[in-house]
């Protein structure tokens, strides 16, 4: 213990040892002590030590301490003291900062030196796992120490721990368990370890997220007072970040489970808007980027579009919106809530219907958006307000023609309103202002109303701007040429090259897809010798830029050239750049564009991010411009009037070619349908068919059972008729053949029904071919109408066998009447008997009266069916020869067809090589089909002509 002493207390007599060999007798006190407090009082020491000594404590000690921490298992004070010093080697939390000249060498080394002993205590990943079993530990000294040393690992070596934590069985479950624990100390720094945890790791976001993160962390937020809040709100949004940037299925999980709507509250700003707090304006910030990332144009459009509905829904929009237009709301959160707004609205036909109907609470009230407007042009506003503002704008505008419409109408002679300023207004006013910056933002943002949308720049042409009294007005796009023209008089060069850029951007927007604003543009006389002079000179590097839109511009007139204006046609403007400015040097020019360092940043997204006024030069919409036009423009330059000439002649061939193609895909599209329907006919037949043959086996089932039955009675009746004498067995012989006589008739009757519903049933059937006598059918067909003629024949052979039975029963009834006459001759003794045979003897006959009037009855219902079976056999024939004749029309349909596809076939070659004469000439096919189908025609034609001439 008195070396304890020396190590804690005061200093004995004597030489000091140093501190590695303080260390080292610590150590070895620490491996080979039995008892655990001499353990427990060395590890103190260590961590009393670690600080000072940090090199020497990681490299002797780490091994002994990581040994305590799988022994001393039991004793929270040893475990905490051992994780303290492993905290103190990894991480430096020295308080004296160095001199400023030593300041950046100390901290890479001390960095370079926690990297290390980070390295070696992962090599061993059993560590990090012993480490988050550790955490499991309720104890305040374990718990809390054990937080700082893992996120003091994961600030050293983050992609390496974060592999450890992500294989260990309930790693990330153990971390989340820290949100809830009651402790707020170990709460917050549980925090911090999962901001760690979750940088760039998708798989553990998607693991915190599923294991309620969002659900925890919003409640942490609701309880701390949301923007009103603390750090420990603003670390909950940092770590909800990490959570949804750039992870799509987190942001389905956040959208699914409605916590959307629980963003709401937290933009709900009062009245009182003064004294915001620094930490109230960092969450705001937080919270608007939380909001932007789930709207961000960079996820996926139909992610994007849900999000935006549901911001939409639930209100979280109009929150935001209300946001926009309050007073007192500091710089930099106004700033943030526009950009917030753009992104919430942009490409969301709902959300701009509604932002364009919000109003700012001013007397009379003002659309939000002229608010805005108003702003942008200001040039004493902030210069990321004004940008803000611009982003916002062209958000709204953003595939949304019904804005752009509103817009540009504001800018009509029949729709201005002298009484209040319009957007349109406060455009041209900055369109036209001596301030550069608002030159080029009224500029961009007039071009996103005319975006795609053909209608709007012909309306534009329209716009009459009265210049000065006494002077006639001229139009909007003279205007814009007149001050590109009369650069030289904006005083600062800087200015005069943004407002020129901001001007040709929105021209090159204007004209491009537009031919009628090419020949308004073509008709004064100045504009093409301006630009032809701009392109030719010899410029310094700040004017190259204007140059290649000048050269942009100038090709858009060629590429979109109607040729109406004779003067400026196709042809000679081509002939102009020749002789004036030279192909190579045209190209060239036109290539400044692309190659400016702006142009590429200003690719990247489409939100304006500029760090001085001075380089917004480049609008994001017109970078996708530029790459669609750069190629097509190079080569119109590069033709020849006879390539021209040439392609105008494939044009026009293949829009001749194309209603004729159109109607041959319409008439296959009509016989395939017709085919499918015959097909279903077809089907059809054949399940009656079906259903007819399993009738029919039913009903010769139930005949022969009648049979059978009836021989049972009359071995019956054979069997009674035996017993008596030799007159009786006469006459019993006589009632045996009346019975069976009675008894064929009954079946008889049965069969004459029965076939008399069979005929019914063909009667229908035959009735149904014979409306379907004009549809097609196919060979299948013809082979089921055979079989349902044969069918029919047996049926007649039946009525035939049936009317030989009945002739039979009329023979057998007259034998039966000589037999009778025979029997009445017996002698008088047998008188008693004969009397009751006359009277068995009359009945009988009478019922072989009504027997022969039922026998004449089928007779004539058998002649009937005959007939009617003669017709049936008649209509069937027509029906199977015109079967026969559609049978042929199909097939010499479909040889058509065929022949048809192989003329098709055949023009392919024929179609490689107009296409490869069309790359020749510089042109792009577009819609490849329409041309294959064109020049099929070409090649039909071309042979009937043929046939024509043989």
């Amino acid at each position: 213990m008195n070396f304890f002493r020396g190590v804690m207390g005061g200093q004995p007599a004597g030489p000091q040892p140093s501190g590695a060999d303080t260390i080292q007798k610590l150590c070895d006190r620490v491996a080979s002590s039995t008892l655990l407090e001499d353990r427990r009082d060395a590890v103190r020491a260590l961590k009393s030590l670690s600080k000072k000594y940090r090199m020497e404590v990681g490299t002797q000690a780490m091994d002994h301490l990581i040994h305590i921490l799988q022994t001393d298992r039991s004793d929270s004070e040893i475990l905490g003291y051992a994780l303290d010093t492993l905290y103190n080697i990894i991480c430096s939390d020295e308080e004296e900062e160095p001199d400023d000249s030593e300041e950046d060498a100390q901290r890479r080394q001390e960095d370079d030196i926690g990297a290390q002993f980070t390295e070696k205590f992962i090599q061993e990943a059993d560590n990090v796992t012993l480490l988050l079993t550790l955490l499991e530990e309720f104890d305040f000294h374990v718990r809390w120490p054990g937080v700082k040393l893992l996120t003091a690992l994961l600030k050293s070596q983050c992609a390496q721990v974060q592999g450890i934590i992500l294989v260990s069985p309930m790693g990330v479950s153990r971390l989340m368990d820290l949100l809830a624990d009651s402790r707020e100390v170990i709460r917050n720094d549980g925090l911090l370890l999962l901001q760690q945890l979750t940088k760039g790791n998708a798989a553990i976001q998607k693991i915190v997220a599923f294991e309620n993160a969002f659900e925890r962390l919003l409640d942490i937020i609701t309880e701390e007072g949301t923007s009103d809040g603390g750090i420990v709100v603003e670390d909950c949004l940092l770590l909800l970040l990490n959570l949804l940037k750039n992870n799509s299925s987190n942001q389905n999980f956040f959208k699914e489970g409605s916590y959307i709507q629980r963003m709401k509250p937290w933009f709900e700003v009062g009245d009182d808007n003064s004294g915001w707090s620094a930490q109230k304006v960092t969450n705001l910030h937080l919270m608007l980027q939380l909001v932007r990332v789930m709207v961000s144009p960079v996820n996926s459009p139909g992610a994007t579009a849900s999000c935006q509905k549901s911001m939409f829904q639930c209100g979280l929009l109009q929150q935001l919106c209300t946001i926009l237009m309050a007073t007192g709301v500091p710089a930099d959160i106004l700033t943030e809530t526009i950009n917030t707004v753009s992104e919430v609205i942009r490409g969301s036909q709902v959300n701009q219907d509604y932002f364009a109907s919000v109003n700012a609470p001013s007397n009379p009230p003002r659309p939000a958006i002229v608010v805005l407007l108003m702003s942008m042009v200001n040039e004493r506003q902030p210069f990321v307000l004004r940008c803000a503002v611009l982003y916002c704008f062209q958000c709204f505008l953003y595939k949304n023609q019904k804005g752009q419409g509103e817009i540009v109408a504001t800018l009509l002679p029949s729709t201005i309103d002298a009484n209040s300023i319009s957007a349109g207004q406060l455009l041209c006013g900055g369109l036209f202002s001596a301030d550069s910056l608002s030159n080029w933002c009224a500029a961009v943002a007039l071009g996103h109303a005319l975006q795609d949308n053909l209608t709007q720049k012909e309306q534009l042409l329209r716009v009459q701007l009265a210049t000065s009294l006494g002077k006639p007005p001229v139009s909007l796009l003279q205007q814009c040429t007149n001050i590109l023209s009369q650069g030289d008089k904006i005083s600062r060069r800087g200015s005069k090259v943004q407002t020129r850029v901001g001007l040709l951007m929105l021209l090159c927007t204007w004209m491009s897809n537009c031919p009628i604003a090419v020949t308004h543009f073509l008709h004064n006389q100045e504009n093409v010798p301006f630009l032809t002079a701009q392109i030719s000179e010899n410029l310094g590097e700040d004017e190259r830029l204007v140059q290649g839109l000048c050269a942009l511009l100038l090709g858009i007139c060629i590429y979109y050239n109607d040729n109406s204006l004779e003067n400026y046609t196709k042809e000679k403007l081509k002939q102009l750049i020749e002789k004036r400015i030279g192909k190579e040097n045209f190209v060239e020019k036109l290539g400044f564009i692309t190659k400016h360092e702006l142009y590429s940043r200003a690719a990247q997204k489409p939100q304006p991010a500029f760090s001085t006024p001075e380089h917004m030069l480049f609008d994001h919409e017109f970078t996708k411009l530029v790459k669609e036009l750069e190629g097509v423009i190079t080569k119109a330059v590069h033709k020849s009037s006879e390539e021209d000439k040439k392609e105008e002649e494939v044009k026009k061939t293949l829009e001749q070619h194309d209603s004729i193609v159109t109607q041959y895909k319409e008439l296959i599209r009509e016989q395939d349908s017709q085919i499918n329907e015959l097909k279903e006919q077809v089907s059809l037949l054949s399940s009656q068919k079906d259903q007819m043959q399993s009738a029919i086996t039913q009903q010769l089932s139930q005949i022969q059972q009648h049979k059978d039955q009836y021989n049972i009675l009359k071995l019956k009746l054979g069997k009674d008729s035996g017993q008596s004498d030799g007159g009786q067995q006469v006459n019993g012989l006589q009632l045996e053949e009346l019975t069976l006589l009675r008894e064929e008739l009954e079946e008889l009757r049965r069969q004459h029904t029965l076939l008399n519903t069979q005929l019914t049933d063909k009667d229908k059937l035959i009735s149904s071919l014979q409306k379907a006598e004009g549809v097609q059918s196919t060979e299948g067909s013809a082979a089921e109408n055979t079989e349902l003629l044969k069918e029919v024949e047996s049926l007649r052979l039946q009525v035939q066998s049936q009317a030989a039975e009945i002739t039979q029963l009329q023979r057998d009834r007259q034998e039966l009447q000589s037999r009778t006459e025979t029997t009445a001759a017996v002698g008088d003794g047998d008188g008693a008997k004969v009397s009751e045979l006359e009277n068995r003897l009359s009945a009988q006959i009478s019922e072989t009266h009504r027997l022969q009037e039922e026998v004449r009855t089928l007779t004539e219902s058998r002649a009937q069916m005959e007939k009617e079976l003669a017709t049936s056999t008649s209509t069937t024939a027509i029906l199977q020869a015109e079967k026969s004749k559609l049978q042929q029309d199909v097939t010499e349909s479909k040889k058509e067809q065929d022949d048809l596809l192989m003329l098709l076939a055949d023009q392919d070659q024929k179609i490689l090589a107009l296409k490869q004469r069309l790359k020749d000439l510089g042109e792009t096919i577009e819609d490849e089909d329409d041309l294959d189908a064109r020049d099929q025609f070409d090649e039909d034609e071309d042979d009937e002509e043929e046939d024509d001439e043989e």
